[in-house]
């Protein structure tokens, strides 16, 4: 089943092919493999249309457009010129952490920087960005870049690889919490020592702002984000907000928030992770639902399946009996995603090769 349906994949690249169905979104991609995996990873795209540098319709090029139908098949496939198309390998269970070991040439990933340094070719670039904890794509300047005073720059890139929560809200007869699995770091000896402010708010410097289930999962993504010095959680919106200041912390007293510091160099544990959050729903990102008894069976079987990463289970104290006894299990994309990707001369992009045993 597997070998037919990736010659499935390969005839429709090889067809020049536009696949029509209800976009879900786009994201950028640098190849056709790279979006092929975004929709692997998100929750339900079933297929996709990758606009490749050929595309002369308009200026959308290196768009991955992720797309599903209700029925599951593709409504049309339209011959194009400039586009290729294929079909999501989540029947296939490929590796949730794939290494991208390919090497853009004259392509650029902007934004997403953290760091920069000079180095003497694009090897030794992503080679820092392997070494990197948090870098996971690069863009190196080459010698002969038209921008002389930045030839040889390594700019190193961030994205997420810890699961995010898309929407958090209070409802009664639900309980939401995460797989046991979803978290891994560098093995240090020393355990971080959980460093938060009670009722406790700090002003301004907000780099980002994203759904948490509480102040302890919060501190998780400060500690992930490399720009990230300290943070503010509002328990009441379920909001946590990413600061950055390398030269004050201002604290103010908050009814409603908790602020701290980012864990470093130390082990994380995974106790925020076993938590079950009683009447909060973790909405959307669905993958599929299965029915059971409980939210305990619920966790335990979203921690035994690879693929995810956070779930809500409905009781029968839920207002619809409709959806009694259903186990939600949910993902989001946790592959490098570059936020953009554009032609640029004499510059070369790429991952890092930490996924690349």
């Amino acid at each position: 089943k597997m070998i037919t349906h990736l010659i499935f994949v390969g005839l429709l690249s090889s067809s020049r092919t536009w696949i029509s169905g209800n976009d879900i979104t786009f994201l950028y991609s640098p190849d056709v493999n790279h979006c092929q995996l975004l929709c692997t990873q998100h929750p339900s795209c079933l297929f996709f249309t990758f606009i490749r540098a050929d595309w002369t319709h308009d200026d959308r090029h290196f768009y991955c457009y992720l797309k599903s139908t209700p029925s599951g098949e593709p409504s049309a496939q339209t011959p194009v010129q400039g586009a290729t198309s294929g079909f999501s390998l989540k029947s296939c269970s490929p590796d949730p952490q794939p290494c991208l070991s390919e090497v853009y040439q004259n392509m650029d990933f902007p934004g997403a920087d953290y760091r920069y340094l000079f180095t003497g070719d694009h090897e030794e670039c992503q080679r820092v960005c392997t070494q990197d904890p948090a870098c996971q794509f690069f863009t190196f300047a080459q010698e002969n870049f038209s921008i002389t005073k930045i030839r040889y720059k390594c700019h190193l890139k961030f994205s997420w690889t810890v699961p995010r929560t898309p929407v958090i809200e209070r409802k009664a007869g639900v309980t939401s919490g995460f797989s046991q699995k979803i978290y891994q770091t560098q093995h240090f000896d020393k355990a971080c020592q959980r460093k938060l402010f009670p009722n406790t708010g700090i002003a301004g410097r907000d780099i980002e702002s994203l759904p948490a289930a509480s102040p302890e999962h919060c501190q998780i993504l400060c500690s992930t984000h490399p720009r990230c010095t300290y943070f503010t959680y509002n328990r009441n919106t379920f909001h946590c907000y990413l600061k950055e200041s390398t030269h004050e912390m201002v604290t103010r007293a908050s009814d409603t928030g908790t602020s701290g510091l980012p864990h470093r160099s130390c082990q994380f544990d995974n106790n925020w992770a076993r938590v079950a959050y009683e009447g909060v729903d973790f909405k959307g990102s669905d993958i599929r639902y299965e029915l059971m008894d409980d939210a305990d069976t619920c966790q335990k079987t979203c921690t035994e399946d690879p693929h995810c990463q956070f779930y809500t289970y409905v009781d029968e104290t839920f207002f619809d009996r409709s959806y009694w006894r259903h186990c939600f299990l949910k993902r989001v994309i946790t592959i490098p995603a570059p936020p953009k990707v554009i032609t640029l001369t004499n510059v070369v992009s790429g991952f890092s090769l930490k996924n690349c045993a």
